[in-house]
């Protein structure tokens, strides 16, 4: 077919989102499109209803949304004697615990039926601003049909009475012993968080960015009634893993210490779930960057502990030959072993390792001059105003007053 390379394309994109993709004959269906859902809860005769009784029209971009908020969107594609392409599951609403135990009591749902499908709503992702996904559909409905003008759109809705969605629940839904959707989803969920851990212990930002923005947008789930306090330890498990990951990966407890302690303080000032999902996102960028930085770092020994030192605390005795002394290697060998592997003398590391810090203080607090410097190792005022306007091109009260 003329349009295979975008086709791969576009459900290569879709999954990198998490966006589930089939391709289906008209009269086909493996009970995988909705990932189980409707087999769970004795609906197997649903599918027809969703996409075989709908005369699906060519040159027509369909979307569908269910009886359980979720949505997807087909379309018949040319030339593949009716075979449908069916993007979703997909829902562009939160769906808290409260809505499902409701609907739970209304249905008599047993209380393990219950678990399995708050878990499948862990795993359907939430896309709240829908036209990046359309935008990509509309796009593919370009090549396969030549231009917008050439198709049209439309927008079905499933209903089911209460009364018809409780007698087919009461006729048809799984014994409660037969957990096969929780598993799955659970098997593919630590799958996942695997592959998560795994990129960030090599240091491939790309690829753990990639993977966040594949979850973030999916549901937790909630095992405590305060969702904000269910999203906070979640964050604190993740930091935790994060931890051990960027260890796996050869970066020293120093730094990783300074940087968990510093999101394990941030995670505590959560208060909604979407700057929770910001700052997740924003923890697994800086745990694969911190790997990436160190394990491209391919120091000697004593080179690292040097840095090691220097990093640990800028107000101590720093000079070449305290360092040496304390590494219990000769001076002249340390500085030339410095220089060849950073490509700067241990010197200049030190005071740029300082002046870095300064500028930090100087923009994030309002101590004076004398205290910043200090705080930085040069004890000498007049010195440490010469260093900074050397290096920045201003004193230090001229740039404090230059960042607010």
């Amino acid at each position: 077919m003329f349009y295979e390379a975008e086709l791969i394309f576009l459900r290569k994109l879709l999954k990198n989102f998490h966006i589930s993709t089939h391709i289906v004959p008209a009269e086909g269906n493996d009970g995988k499109i909705d990932m189980g859902i409707r087999d769970l809860l004795g609906m197997a005769q649903d599918y027809r209803r969703m996409f075989v009784e709908h005369s699906v029209e060519p040159n027509t971009v369909y979307k569908m949304t269910d009886v359980f908020y979720c949505s997807y969107v087909f379309i018949l594609l040319p030339g593949q004697e009716h075979q449908t392409l069916i993007v979703g599951p997909f829902t562009n609403i939160e769906i808290s615990r409260q809505m499902l135990l409701q609907a739970a009591e209304q249905f008599n749902i047993p209380p393990l039926i219950f678990a399995q499908i708050e878990k499948y709503y862990t795993d359907i992702p939430v896309i709240m601003n829908e036209s990046t996904l359309f935008g990509l559909i509309n796009t593919f409905g370009e090549k396969i049909w030549g231009s917008l003008e050439n198709f049209g759109t439309k927008t079905l809705n499933l209903t089911v009475s209460k009364e018809e969605a409780g007698s087919i629940l009461r006729s048809g839904t799984r014994a409660a012993g037969e957990a096969t959707l929780s598993i799955e989803i659970l098997e593919k969920r630590y799958s996942a968080e695997n592959e998560l851990l795994a990129a960030v212990s090599r240091g491939l930002v790309n690829k753990a960015e990639q993977m966040m923005s594949n979850t973030s947008q999916m549901q937790i789930e909630q095992r405590i009634p305060d969702p904000i306090r269910s999203f906070k330890n979640y964050t604190i498990i993740l930091n935790t893993l994060l931890r051990k990951a960027a260890e796996q990966g050869g970066v020293h407890p120093f730094y990783i210490d300074g940087i968990s302690t510093a999101y394990a303080k941030r995670t505590e000032l959560i208060n909604s779930i979407s700057a929770g999902r910001s700052l997740q996102r924003e923890m697994v960028t800086a745990y694969a960057e911190l790997v990436k930085r160190e394990a491209a770092k391919q120091y000697s020994r004593p080179v690292k502990q040097a840095i090691l030192f220097i990093t640990q605390d800028l107000t101590a005795e720093l000079s070449l030959k305290a360092l040496a002394k304390r590494l219990n290697v000769n001076a002249s060998y340390l500085s030339s072993l410095f220089k060849k592997e950073t490509g700067e003398t241990l010197t200049a590391y030190v005071s740029r390792k300082r002046l870095e810090h300064a500028a930090l203080l100087l923009r994030s607090t309002t101590l004076q001059v004398q205290t910043v410097a200090q705080q930085c190792g040069i004890f000498d005022v007049n010195y440490f105003t010469k260093l900074f306007k050397k290096s920045t091109g201003k004193t230090p009260s001229e740039y404090r007053a230059s960042k607010i």
